[in-house]
């Protein structure tokens, strides 16, 4: 079911809030490649987006990213030049949580720690209208949680946009207990209308992907430590054996070791499975502040 539409000025709205609330314009939460990138999609989709960050200086790194990923498109011939600045044109940059007042959807990508993201939708919950939609992008968290921070609670449920965004197709749209039908088809005509395959799973930890994917990385981690094999045999084994694009190893570099280990820990609080306890040698790394490639060095070293 898709129930979108074409607002005054030609740009992309999705009709089906609790209240019939017309979605045209959408906040992004939370500074960093994940932000730009959602953003991206979104504005690509037709959608005027507002990107809030604490700090300018992240505003501008963001649509300096933004603005990169656009210009590569152009070179690669997968975007004309007057289609980039029209994407660009539908994205604005605030500072402060009043400034998404107007936005019909807040999509939240702030760092993976339930207490900051339950504070973050309490002060959403103050000053957006009242009909409007808050997902979070957590990749593990409970979202009943955050819901029940809020004074909608059937309102909120997850949008969960897998790294890198404009490219991953695959998002889960995650179920809590609290939200009401029509926010679950709501975010999913969304999801739809930016081009994306949802997924519906209900909200327990990990979700899907997550839930399955982390045993794995987890596991490959562990054979290093054992000495089975090293770390280039373990990553081409996986990748020339099960045509996977990219080894465990390089993998967990991707996603961030702390995030990967954060996962981790919140998989096994909610299933206590030993498999998702992670590795001694993870939690070293992370002390280490070896975190992967945005710390320039992880499994691998990035800093060269």
């Amino acid at each position: 079911m898709e129930n979108n539409t074409e607002d005054v000025n030609g740009d992309t709205a999705v009709e089906g809030s609790p209240t019939g609330h017309t979605i045209s314009r959408v906040g992004v939460v939370g500074s960093g490649i994940m932000g730009s990138g959602i953003a991206e999609v979104i504005a690509k989709a037709g959608f005027e987006v507002v990107l809030r960050s604490r700090k300018p200086e992240s505003g501008r790194a963001m649509l300096d990213q933004l603005a990169t990923s656009l210009a590569k498109q152009v070179d690669k011939g997968r975007l004309e030049s007057d289609e980039r600045d029209a994407v660009a044109a539908r994205v604005t940059t605030c500072t402060d949580i009043k400034d998404l007042a107007d936005c019909g959807l807040v999509i939240e990508s702030v760092v993976e720690n339930l207490a900051v993201k339950k504070d973050l939708f309490t002060e959403l919950d103050e000053h957006l209208a009242p009909d409007a939609l808050i997902v979070t992008n957590t990749s593990t968290l409970p979202v009943v949680e955050m819901a029940m921070a809020t004074n909608r609670p059937d309102r909120v449920c997850g949008l969960h946009f897998f790294n890198p965004a404009p490219v991953m197709s695959l998002v889960e749209i995650i179920e809590p207990l609290t939200a009401s039908a029509e926010t679950m088809q709501a975010v999913r005509d969304f999801a739809l209308a930016c081009g994306k395959q949802p997924v519906d799973v209900q909200d327990r930890a990990g979700f899907i992907v997550n839930a399955l994917l982390f045993p794995y990385l987890n596991n490959a981690a562990r054979m290093l430590e054992r000495g089975i094999a090293t770390r280039e045999d373990i990553d081409l084994a996986l990748q020339a054996g099960c045509n996977f694009p990219m080894g465990p190893l390089a993998l967990l570099d991707l996603v961030g070791l702390d995030t990967s280990v954060a996962i981790l820990d919140a998989l096994y609080t909610e299933y206590a499975d030993p498999n998702y306890v992670p590795v001694p040698s993870l939690r070293r790394m992370v002390a280490a502040g070896q975190l992967g490639r945005k710390s320039g060095r992880g499994f691998y070293d990035y800093s060269r």
